[in-house]
């Protein structure tokens, strides 16, 4: 059963375009948009908790963080009207 998030179209294509069933489409699909769903807040709250594991201390898992924070991208928040406008004219 297809997620409704995840746009039918968009698996039929990847089905035609590759050896995917439409199962494994979507859960590729599906994890692709969590990733990139994924808020500032959370990535630093998951991999802090992933390097504390690997033993590492917090004055290294923070530079760690800093650096990693530079390559990701995230889903952008919610904006209002007044705040589109400021960061186009300024």
């Amino acid at each position: 059963m297809p997620n409704s998030t995840v746009p039918a179209e968009l698996i039929n294509h990847l089905c035609r375009s590759s050896r995917l069933t439409a199962q494994e489409a979507e859960h590729i699909v599906s994890e692709v948009l969590a990733y990139y769903c994924e808020t500032p807040e959370e990535y630093l709250c998951t991999r802090h908790q992933e390097l504390q594991a690997l033993g590492k201390n917090n004055s290294d898992i923070y530079v760690t963080l800093q650096q990693e924070l530079l390559t990701r991208r995230f889903g952008a928040k919610s904006l209002s009207t007044r705040q589109i406008r400021r960061a186009i004219y300024g």
